[in-house]
């Protein structure tokens, strides 16, 4: 009954536009599982993206495709688990890399095919050869840098020598001595709404924030100048992000869009302790692991979908949802044919109109790497596997015993305590699910 009633109002919605939605992915770099207000936390100033959790929906069990950067954008952008298109790993930072497979259908190919203006604004990190750079995957427009990272003012990747220079516009290497990228990209994207502003149009917003090099404003510097180190200054990059996404959302209300506009935000995994970022700065709340980890830090993420005057305004959705999620939903939500059936997410749109509907997944799979001890894990119900796990969060040890780690997440969301030896009928069944997705998908 329900699926008729939502089918019967999304096909009224499509009928009654003068055109389809909009859409806009926000996408953060190595953002924490509660590093906004609206997921408690208290030392943050985040007024612009927590708007839109008061004008959408926000999800408190929502999963990123992988736990680093490339993997979790390749679940993005496909649908398809990353070992599954291709991407187990980072994709390299240097010219003549490869990385996504041209033949793998990408969100703005499926919207580009729908007769949608298709931007790229931002990080790449998805290959560095012509046809694996946005413009090959089915973007009609690309600003921004194709490696893991650049210096915000010189836009050099500089951590891993030679220095590298890594700046580009639709596929031609531009050089902008000096200039602010965060701005920068806040910039490309006002320009490309207002010049598609009169027809529908796909932006992938991929901030490279708060990712390091930590370069925010220095009013912000100055604003968190009590905090701790390092939070001052993860902190205050955030808050700059919060700046630049309020002068995307200012654009949208000014050429009054807001409501045509499907605006997804979303962190790519948990945060960074890696020494770059200067070993922190970021939280996972009361979750184990940050980014690289199975453990919830790194793979549980903030997430909302805000969709003024079509979608459930200040809500709340507990249900297990994934990132790959999003073009399915997506699709549906506006109306648009999806051509690539063989994914791994489901549409959530029932969810996020319905706080009584069941989560779609029944079982959730991850893996980094192939080969040999690969990092995996397997989620059924409040039951969750990690195969050769680590804990970058560093919060405890683990030993040679927790090679197999079983948590119930409903009884123990910090994921403290192995229950593996205690159930191991649950540590074999979820072992059993894993290997045989593995045989099945891993190649």
């Amino acid at each position: 009954m329900y699926n008729s009633l939502l089918a019967l109002f999304l096909c009224a919605v499509s009928l009654s536009a003068d055109r389809q939605p909009n859409v806009i992915i926000i996408f953060t770099d190595d953002q924490g599982s509660v590093d906004l207000n609206c997921y408690g936390t208290k030392d943050l100033t985040t007024p612009h993206m927590d708007s839109l959790a008061k004008r959408g929906v926000r999800f408190t069990q929502f999963y990123a495709a992988a736990p680093v950067c490339s993997p979790s954008r390749a679940g993005l952008l496909t649908g398809r688990y990353p070992v599954r298109a291709g991407m187990p790993g980072n994709a390299g930072s240097t010219k003549g890399r490869p990385g996504l497979a041209p033949d793998e259908v990408t969100l703005a190919e499926t919207f580009k095919a729908a007769g949608y203006a298709t931007a790229h604004i931002g990080k790449w990190h998805l290959g560095y050869t012509p046809e694996t750079m946005p413009n090959g995957q089915g973007f009609d427009y690309s600003f921004g840098h194709m490696g893991g990272c650049i210096d915000n003012y010189s836009h050099f990747f500089y951590w891993q020598g030679p220095n590298r220079h890594d700046l580009w516009r639709n596929g031609k290497e531009i050089f902008e001595d000096g200039k602010y990228f965060p701005q920068m990209m806040a910039d490309e994207a006002v320009a490309f709404i207002e010049t598609n502003k009169d027809k529908p149009f796909f932006m992938y917003y991929a901030l490279n924030t708060p990712h390091y090099p930590y370069q925010g404003y220095a009013k912000w510097l100055k604003h968190y100048a009590k905090l701790p180190y390092p939070r001052n200054l993860y902190a205050a990059f955030l808050s700059t992000q919060d700046e630049t996404i309020g002068n995307l959302l200012a654009t949208l209300d000014r050429l009054k869009l807001r409501e045509d506009t499907i605006i997804v935000f979303q962190s790519d995994h948990g945060h960074s302790h890696e020494e770059r970022a200067h070993f922190g700065g970021g939280s996972s709340g009361p979750y184990r692991g940050a980014k690289f980890s199975m453990f919830e830090g790194g793979l549980r993420v903030p997430a909302i979908i805000s969709w003024p005057g079509h979608i459930p305004e200040g809500v709340v959705r507990d249900q297990v949802s994934h990132s790959c999620d999003w073009l399915p939903t997506l699709t549906e939500l506006a109306g648009v044919q999806l051509h690539q059936k063989d994914i791994d997410g489901l549409s959530i749109a029932e969810v996020i109109k319905n706080k009584n509907a069941p989560t779609p997944h029944k079982v959730l799979h991850w893996q980094i790497g192939r080969g040999n001890n690969p990092r995996w894990a397997v989620r059924e119900g409040d039951w969750k596997l990690l195969g050769n796990p680590q804990d970058t969060s560093n919060k405890a040890s683990l030993t040679t015993k927790d090679k197999l780690f079983l948590t119930n997440l409903e009884e123990n969301v910090n994921e403290m305590v192995n229950l593996a030896e205690k159930h191991p009928n649950v540590t074999q069944r979820l072992k059993k699910l894993h290997d045989e997705w593995a045989a099945k998908n891993v190649k």
